[in-house]
């Protein structure tokens, strides 16, 4: 039995994740053969803040920059696909992107049993269904997904993740805490892998994200999900806006990706907590809503 896990990472975290998840199928005898996605032109590690901000409309509108050719040859009996790696923009990173839109990738992926993994800051929802469509383009068998993100309140792990992506600062400092997924909860994704292993041996995948909900796979917060469709919809209006004036970095284009940076900041540190209050005002409303929209993004995982 052998399984395939894809994953890109700058920081190493979406590696870590998949390692800790992996671990128990490793124990149970199961190969894990790890492939990094590698883009042609690689993204810079600390981020500068206009190449960082640069990078929106590419992402937000699913137009991602190529990846490598990947080699197959050495997991093609694999069982089970494992895709890890991370949000951007409310999507799914473009690298990520990249390689679910990729010809072969979809010539491999078909009819393949498939899990994702994302660690993120805390909002994924939007960059879910973007995966599930396009695993849906690729006729995978898409049988399940995990999120580990930041648990830290939402202005915090603003101000982590900036120290962390432009300073390469991760640890705690002063009286912020630590970037990113914590360690325990890296090291508690190890409790995905035994459902996961299970479904291998048993070549059962039909209860598989019901059991990974009922281990915690889904941090849901009705409230950011909120925010974040409502934010997904206006990164769409600011990436049109931005694509007018070029393509993928274009100089040309600066000046409106540098308002767009200055709104994020004001959506973030403004608007979010004005949109919450009103959440909560009208949450009596939304409970049939949240109903549903919680059964989606727990089970379903075809585009339907």
């Amino acid at each position: 039995m052998k399984v395939a896990v894809f994953y890109y990472t700058q920081t190493g975290q979406a590696l870590d994740i998949a390692k800790s998840t992996c671990q128990p199928l490793v124990e149970a005898g199961i190969e894990v053969v790890y492939k990094a996605i590698e883009p042609q032109d690689p993204f810079p590690y600390p981020w500068s803040y206009m190449y960082f901000f640069q990078q929106m409309p590419e992402t937000r509108l699913h137009m991602p920059a190529p990846i490598k050719d990947m080699d197959f040859s050495d997991v093609e009996d694999a069982d089970l696909v494992i895709v890890s790696g991370q949000s951007w923009y409310l999507s799914p990173s473009q690298p990520i992107q990249a390689f679910l839109q990729n010809e072969k990738v979809h010539q491999y992926l078909q009819n393949r049993y498939v899990v994702t993994l994302n660690g993120c800051r805390n909002m994924w929802a939007m960059g879910q269904k973007e995966i599930r469509r396009q695993l849906a383009l690729a006729n995978a068998n898409y049988v399940g997904y995990i999120v580990l993100q930041d648990e830290h309140p939402n202005l915090v792990s603003l101000f982590t993740i900036v120290s962390w992506l432009f300073y390469d600062r991760k640890e705690a400092h002063g009286i912020m805490p630590r970037a990113g997924v914590s360690d325990q909860n890296i090291s508690g994704a190890k409790r995905f892998g035994l459902p996961i292993a299970n479904a291998i041996k048993s070549n059962d995948y039909s209860h598989l994200q019901k059991d990974l909900v009922e281990l915690g796979a889904i941090p849901y917060r009705s409230f950011l999900v909120f925010v974040e469709t409502i934010g997904h919809k206006m990164f769409g209006k600011w990436a049109n806006f931005c694509r007018k004036k070029g393509g993928p970095n274009a100089k040309e284009r600066n000046t409106r990706i540098f308002l767009f940076s200055i709104y994020v900041f004001f959506a973030l540190l403004v608007a979010s907590p004005i949109a919450i209050v009103i959440y909560y005002a009208t949450y009596a409303f939304r409970i049939p809503h949240i109903r549903r929209e919680k059964e989606d993004l727990f089970y379903n995982l075809t585009t339907k």
